[in-house]
């Protein structure tokens, strides 16, 4: 869904980055073009190829000439890792370092963390 969250182009690429870690897009399979996301989210199609292409910049895409964009072999694993070093970043060196202020060991809050699993 693209909203007022950020560069537009980017909202496109995490779109298509999405569908490709949730497995709804497949690797090897074509991407929507840029005319495609741009009728169905009613932006320009130069700022959907601009995600496309950052897509592609990245080796997630892969451009077939005069076909389209499919996805690159490996994409799927490529996000994850990205995505897991970008969650070690954001969430657990921050939970950590809060921890340690607060006398927690690291045994201590993954058993919390366990228990708020199993609560759910």
């Amino acid at each position: 869904m693209i909203d007022d969250g950020g560069p537009i182009f980017r909202q496109v690429a995490d779109l298509i980055e999405n569908a490709i870690v949730d497995g709804s897009l497949a690797e090897e399979t074509q991407a929507p073009s840029s005319n495609e996301l741009a009728a169905f989210h009613r932006i320009n199609p130069a700022t959907a190829a601009k995600g496309l292409n950052e897509l592609v910049t990245d080796g997630v895409l892969y451009k077939r000439r005069g076909v389209g964009m499919f996805v690159a072999t490996g994409a799927r694993e490529q996000l994850l890792k990205r995505r897991r070093s970008e969650f070690a970043d954001q969430y657990v060196r921050p939970l950590m370092a809060e921890a340690q202020k607060l006398g927690i060991p690291a045994r201590d809050l993954a058993a919390m963390i366990h228990e708020w699993e199993t609560q759910r």
